[in-house]
Formats: C-alpha cells, sequence, structure tokens
C-alpha cells in the first residue's frame, strides 16, 4: 500500500476519511451524514467505521468517519493504530483504488499521525499469491493513500513506522509461505534479497561448518531431512564502534513434523510458522538497517526442518552440543531448544553481548498458559524484564513475565547424559525455559520469549487478518528504540 502526502485531495478519489474522537462534534459535515452518523450509533469508539455518501463539487463522495476513541486516552497510538486498520479493513476489498485521509481536526501529535498509517498500512498485507480463482468482488483494491492535513513532521516520523512496517510485512510472507517454499536455504536466500543493499553483514554457515563447531545438537535435529540445516546472522552496525551489541536469537524450524515423535496429522499443516521466531528476528532486523537504527545488533536463526526418516535421531539418543554439555533426547519434538542451545553457545562465542533476547515457537503449553494475548518471557535479568514489558506494551505485542527456579531446574537432570530435552508433563514451557537458561554464559542478561500462540491467527486482529501476524518485529524495535538507542 502507498502512502503519500499532499496539501490538496486529487479530484478524481472518491473515497475520503476523517477521524472522529470519541464524543466529538461532527460540526461542519454534510447534515445527512451527521444524522446518520447518529441514526447508526457512530460515537467515535475505537474500532467503529460509518459510511456516507455526500455530493461535493457535484459529485458524490463516499464518506468514511473513522472512530479515535477518547482523546486523552492512555494507549492512544494504539487506539489510532486500529482507527487506521479499521479503515482498510473495511475498504481493502471495495472496489476503490484509492483513499483520501484527513488527519486535520482530531488533535494528532506527528507520531499519533504515523500511528494511524501503521495500522492502515499492517492491516492490508495480504498474501494471495496462490489463489488463482479469488471472485473479483475478494480481490484487494485499495493501493494508494494520499494523506491531507498532516501535522508537521508526520512524513519523517511515517519514514521510521514504514520501515518497521515493512519488516513485519517481511516477516508475515516468511511465516505465511509453504515449507516447499521457504525451508533453510531459502529462508537465507528470501533475507539476502531483501537486505541487499541496507549495509548489514551478512553470514551463513552451513552442515560442515557447523559439524566442525560440534553443533550436535542442531545438526540432530535436522538429521532426517534433504535439507541442508543453516546458520544465519545478520549484523548491522549503526551505533558507536565500542558499544556491545544486542543480540536476538531465533528459532527457525522451518516444518516441525516432530521427527521420530511424530505429530499427530490434523493441525500439523501449522508447522510451517515453527520458524516464527526467526521470522521475527529476520523482520526486526529488515525494519532496523531499514531506518539506520543507531545502534549495534545482531541477528542469529538457526534454520532446520524437523522430519522422520531412516537416518533421524530417535527418542533415547545423547547428542553433544557445542557447549560440551550432553543431552538426553527423549522426545524429537522437543527440538527447538536443541537448536536454539547451538546457536545461543554459538552467538556468545562470536558476540560480546550487552544482552540477549531469544524468540521461539517453542511450546505449546505457553498456549494453555497465555492463549494468544501475550507471549510468555523468562528472564534472568530483573531490568532486561523490565525493559521488555515496557516495549511489548508500547509496541501492542504483549509479553507476560514468568517463572524461572533451581526446583524447576531439577526437573530436567538426565541420569545417563547432563540434561534432559524434556521434563515432566508439568511446567513444561518453564523447563524449556531451563533447559536454555543453562547455555547462558558469565551472567549475561537474557530473556527467553516463548511466542507459540502469538505468530499466526485463527482470525482477524486489530491489525492482521487471519493468518500470520507479524508479531516480535515492533516489539524488537521498541526495544531498540527505548534501551539500546535511548
Amino acid at each position: 500500500m502507498q502512502i503519500l502526502f499532499t496539501a490538496t485531495p486529487p479530484a478524481d478519489v472518491r473515497l475520503h476519511a476523517r477521524l472522529v474522537n470519541q464524543g466529538a462534534s461532527l460540526a461542519g459535515l454534510d447534515q445527512a451524514l451527521v444524522e446518520g452518523a447518529a441514526a447508526a450509533r457512530f460515537s467515535g469508539r475505537v474500532g467503529q467505521v460509518f459510511e456516507g455518501f455526500a455530493a461535493q463539487g457535484g459529485v458524490v463522495k463516499r464518506i468514511a468517519l473513522a472512530g479515535a476513541g477518547e482523546a486523552g486516552a492512555g494507549e492512544r497510538k494504539l487506539h489510532l493504530e486500529r482507527a487506521g486498520a479499521a479503515l482498510t479493513a473495511k475498504y481493502l476489498t471495495s472496489g476503490e483504488p484509492a483513499m483520501v485521509l484527513d488527519l486535520s481536526g482530531a488533535g494528532l501529535s506527528a507520531d499519533d499521525a504515523a500511528a494511524v498509517l501503521l495500522g492502515l498500512r499492517l492491516r492490508g498485507w495480504r498474501h494471495d499469491k496462490y489463489r488463482t480463482r479469488l471472485a473479483a468482488d475478494k480481490r484487494p483494491s485499495l493501493t494508494t493513500i494520499h494523506v491531507t492535513g498532516a501535522p508537521e513532521g508526520t512524513q519523517a516520523t511515517w519514514a521510521r513506522e514504514e520501515a518497521v512496517a515493512k519488516g513485519v510485512e517481511f516477516t508475515r510472507t516468511l511465516v505465511t509461505e509453504p515449507a516447499n517454499i521457504i525451508y533453510p536455504a531459502s529462508f537465507v536466500a528470501a533475507c539476502e534479497e531483501a537486505f541487499a543493499g541496507t549495509g548489514v553483514e551478512i553470514t551463513v554457515l552451513g552442515e560442515p561448518e557447523m559439524e566442525a563447531l560440534g553443533m550436535g545438537a542442531l545438526l540432530g535435529v535436522g538429521m532426517g531431512s534433504e535439507r541442508e540445516s543453516k546458520l544465519l546472522a545478520i549484523r548491522w552496525n549503526g551505533g558507536a564502534a565500542g558499544d556491545k551489541p544486542t543480540v536476538f536469537v531465533g528459532k527457525g524450524v522451518t516444518f516441525d513434523t516432530g521427527g521420530i515423535s511424530l505429530k499427530p496429522p490434523p493441525g500439523m499443516e501449522d508447522m510451517k510458522w515453527d520458524m516464527g521466531g526467526a521470522g521475527a528476528v529476520a523482520g526486526a532486523m529488515l525494519a532496523l538497517a531499514t531506518r539506520k537504527a543507531k545502534a549495534n545488533v545482531i541477528g542469529v536463526m538457526g534454520l532446520v526442518e524437523n522430519m522422520p526418516d531412516g537416518k533421524a535421531q530417535r527418542p533415547g539418543d545423547i547428542v553433544t552440543t557445542m557447549s560440551g554439555q550432553t543431552v538426553e533426547v527423549l522426545n524429537t519434538d522437543a527440538e527447538g531448544r536443541l537448536v536454539l542451545c547451538d546457536v545461543l553457545h554459538w552467538a556468545q562465542e562470536q558476540y560480546d553481548a550487552a544482552r540477549i533476547v531469544d524468540l521461539a515457537t517453542l511450546t505449546g503449553a505457553m498456549i494453555i498458559s497465555l492463549g494468544n494475548e501475550y507471549g510468555g518471557m523468562f528472564a534472568n535479568d530483573d531490568t532486561l524484564a523490565a525493559q521488555l514489558t515496557a516495549a511489548g506494551l508500547a509496541s501492542g505485542d504483549k509479553l507476560w513475565r514468568m517463572p524461572l527456579g533451581a526446583n524447576y531446574d531439577k526437573m530436567i537432570d538426565s541420569p545417563v547424559a547432563d540434561i534432559k530435552n524434556v521434563g515432566p508433563r508439568e511446567a513444561g514451557s518453564i523447563t524449556a525455559a531451563q533447559f536454555i537458561q543453562r547455555f547462558i554464559r558469565n551472567g549475561t542478561p537474557w530473556a527467553h520469549l516463548d511466542i507459540a500462540g502469538m505468530v499466526w491467527a485463527a482470525k482477524p486482529g486489530h491489525s492482521w487478518d487471519k493468518g500470520a501476524t507479524g508479531y516480535g518485529v515492533r516489539l524488537l524495535d521498541q526495544f531498540v528504540r527505548d534501551v539500546a538507542e535511548g
């Protein structure tokens, strides 16, 4: 979706929209519109959209009013984002190719205005690549937004948010593509193409390099697949030369059958999005590089495919990680932590990180705990946990902190190796986090985000349609703004 700023609306655009604060007067509008809005009980509540028609200059215009909520609300920016998204949801397939959006009259700042535009843009993302018989009235038509009355500074602010939108859209695309299209090597290729010209440094390790480094846990997951496993690192050096980097690590299981511990067939098709953590890291790095963030940030992704095969690892196998710790693999479907432990160790060997945050669609138990409202957060550092919580509230990618503790850690002690990859049925998300924590060295501030319930939506949300949400990109970008750039 293209967003253009103009002083005068194009005469040939029929659809005109404006924001209305909750309880605000509609004085100045055509009387028929005012009466129609009242009859429809339009009050300016967040997410409301009223449509009417009015003659302007002898031409009938389609007029939309979008509720922006209370002017002084604490979550004002998120409410404005929802207002923009509501307009897109209503008019994306309306047959209208363009919309004039008047941002005057709602008392907006440049940040507020950019939030409206971000909602408009994000809600307009669709993945219709494979829908060859989509009915004409179901196809997106709205491609251009002409913005008038924007507050001073909006264009510069929007340039920053547009970079974030680009990152979210990239993540959604990676997560949505089927596993015959996105697998470890093609994930790397997609990133190399997307990051061309951005100034990042890209490092790729294949199986021979990882085998030489002793990454027995990650490589064990991919043994049953014909697709070669990869490690991808993307480095953005936008901060001071001496500043330690922030490191984001993503689980990238491009398809997860469960391996020999095979998942039940119903719903297995959803496991194309088991690389949602790596997808979020890739999208966040694209946003940061595109907006030229003034911070040093590195994204590292472990990319594997977990398949059953005669060469696949078996329950009961013992693997040696890059750290030297041994793992008894009791369940080959608890594979994400095996990928992360080697990637985290490699990242700590390569980079002197100021802090590490890993993201993973790790456990179904997290969905049972938090549903689809929050990502679960585990952290060894209270300051880092508070910073991530604040970034989640500001961005809308919310987090809820979960516990860690010595008694939970004992649940993953193995009688025949250093660790077993699953504990008992109870506290499954916590013991998974305890497993990962054993690979964090020297007290480095670390947080693990279990986002299993957040990367895919069964129904439309505030700024996304059904399917991939792009969760995590805005969270990480906001975190970098607040902490690494702040």
